[in-house]
């Protein structure tokens, strides 16, 4: 079987995301790796981790250590640790667009992404609400977001909604859309056979009966009825505050959450350091790294590579689980 070969974009070039793409080159993988960002920007966050790196032409011979192929996406200006640019988003969001783009055409079998500052982005004329969205868009898929971490994996039903925008989101058309591409991504990209999925209530005890709210009864569970016939094997509507139990989570492969701060805080608090948020739905795999650009510690030397790490040894599997399939 050969070896997938993976994109990884660094995103915010004034952040730590070269710098640990320089940290991710000291290491030894079971996938070829191909940079796409400003390759000036990655031999100064070498030199200011005082790392060996060298800088390879896309078409390389790569096995080495301390060496990273790169598409180079040269930033307009120059780059100060900390201090996120608006001029160089253009070059954020090319490098970005491309990387998918070569996944989408099968040159690539796989796309890492490292943190991108949303805010730096808009101010420099781009409409970006998120890397899942831009993805999503390219792709003209339907896809899902799935955080997981050694224990656990949480998808959402909504991901960057305002809450008082959530009820009026979930949809019975749009919550069997995503559960069917939950459930086909963990058959298919983690080779769960017949996958196990945990569904959260929207209201709290789960709408207690209709008492605190109808979405369970008029929505979600006749969702989760048609689901079932079709031979999924889904739990739920639960209550958020007790579906997170060790015992609720043996029984279950996944959680799907409502929204975003419904799950997202108890599976940071089992293990962020080593989670990571992943596109379910699209052509190819998608694993990003689970933090921020991490502006006060870019060149520091103090960033944690533990989910960049983590995001290329998940893409890497379900690139050979895709391998597999076909």
């Amino acid at each position: 079987m050969p070896r997938p070969r993976l994109a990884l974009v660094p995103g915010e070039p004034a952040g730590v995301g070269p710098e640990l793409c320089v940290r991710a080159a000291q290491q030894r993988w079971d996938a070829d790796l191909l940079v796409f960002g400003d390759q000036d920007n990655l031999a100064h966050a070498a030199a200011a981790l005082d790392l060996p790196l060298t800088l390879l032409p896309p078409d390389a011979e790569h096995t080495a250590t301390g060496a990273l192929r790169v598409v180079n996406f040269a930033n307009t200006a120059p780059i100060a640790f900390g201090a996120p640019d608006p001029r160089n988003a253009q070059a954020v969001i090319a490098a970005l667009s491309t990387a998918a783009d070569r996944c989408l055409h099968g040159d690539l079998d796989g796309l890492i992404t490292g943190p991108v500052h949303k805010a730096t982005i808009n101010q420099g004329g781009i409409v970006y609400t998120g890397t899942t969205e831009l993805l999503a868009n390219q792709a003209n898929c339907p896809v899902v977001m799935m955080l997981a971490n050694p224990s656990l994996r949480v998808a959402l039903a909504t991901t960057h909604l305002p809450l008082r925008a959530v009820a009026d989101a979930i949809t019975a058309d749009r919550l069997s859309t995503t559960l069917r591409v939950l459930n086909n991504a963990l058959h298919h990209d983690f080779r769960i056979h017949n996958p196990r999925i945990t569904v959260l209530g929207l209201n709290p005890h789960a709408g207690e009966a209709g008492h605190l709210g109808r979405e369970e009864i008029e929505i979600i569970q006749p969702v989760l009825e048609a689901l079932r016939d079709e031979g999924m094997q889904l739990t739920g509507p639960l209550p958020a505050d007790t579906a997170f139990l060790p015992a609720q989570l043996r029984a279950c492969d996944a959680v799907l959450a409502m929204y975003h701060d419904q799950g997202l805080p108890v599976l940071k608090h089992s293990g962020f350091e080593h989670a990571v948020n992943i596109t379910l739905g699209l052509p190819y795999p998608r694993v990003a790294v689970d933090h921020g650009t991490a502006l006060a510690l870019a060149g520091t030397g103090n960033a944690d590579p533990s989910s960049l790490f983590a995001a290329i040894q998940t893409c890497t599997r379900m690139a050979l689980a895709r391998q597999t399939r076909s």
